[in-house]
């Protein structure tokens, strides 16, 4: 018992730097283009698009749930926010890399906003939950944004106080999700990569509140 209780608190606290895995130098091999798209998953991106990152749990269902919106251009899975470099996805499942599974976004700003890529983030999962989401139990499953400079931040952290005013007269708790300037992303193996196409009936757990989410103008990253 005791050592079922250990392992399930490696999994709920996020490694020390002399706890992580040493990991690897280079690169685990991945995809080179998307499975839908066919278009390049680590660029070169057309000029005038721009670039997000989200963790909302097991990112199978959250990349999916991107790709399908309009004016987003190319999607990709990988784990970012940790220490282990280069990990490999049974090494981010023991909780001790650090890591979270995470979207990479890259979209039209023209098409489609940055604050409407955070509505779709707050409202297609639970963000209270701290380190896990739903039946999924561990740090890689934390909710995050991840943001590219301080446009996104500061529409990100605006999004956040709005909707936990929303959550919160529905009687939800607070929110746990991590905001920070965008860590290295290191991307995931290649059959991670857009699972839900290759598997239509494959695990997705995305799963929301119910609470819709108003932003405010100030969480428009224009």
């Amino acid at each position: 018992m005791f050592f079922l209780s250990d392992m399930l608190n490696k999994k709920l606290n996020l490694p020390k730097p002399g706890e992580a895995l040493p990991g690897r130098q280079k690169p685990i091999p991945t995809a080179s283009k998307h499975f839908v798209s066919k278009r390049p998953l680590k660029g070169p991106y057309p000029e005038g698009l721009e670039t997000a990152m989200f963790g909302l749990g097991c990112f199978w269902g959250a990349e999916r749930m991107f790709w399908q919106m309009p004016g987003v251009w190319v999607t990709a899975v990988g784990y970012a926010g940790g220490i282990t470099p280069n990990p490999t996805y049974q090494e981010t499942c023991t909780g001790l890399t650090g890591h979270a599974e995470v979207v990479l976004v890259v979209f039209d700003p023209v098409i489609i906003s940055y604050s409407h890529l955070l509505k779709a983030f707050w409202e297609n999962h639970d963000p209270t939950q701290g380190m896990r989401q739903g039946n999924d139990v561990g740090t890689t499953y934390r909710s995050a944004i991840y943001t590219f400079g301080e446009a996104q931040h500061t529409a990100a952290i605006a999004s956040r106080d709005a909707y936990e005013a929303l959550l919160r007269e529905a009687g939800r708790g607070k929110i746990t999700t991590q905001i920070e300037p965008a860590p290295v992303l290191y991307f995931a193996e290649a059959d991670h990569q857009q699972y839900l196409a290759k598997n239509p009936y494959g695990y997705c757990n995305l799963r929301g509140t119910g609470v819709s989410c108003l932003l405010p103008q100030a969480a428009s990253a224009a």
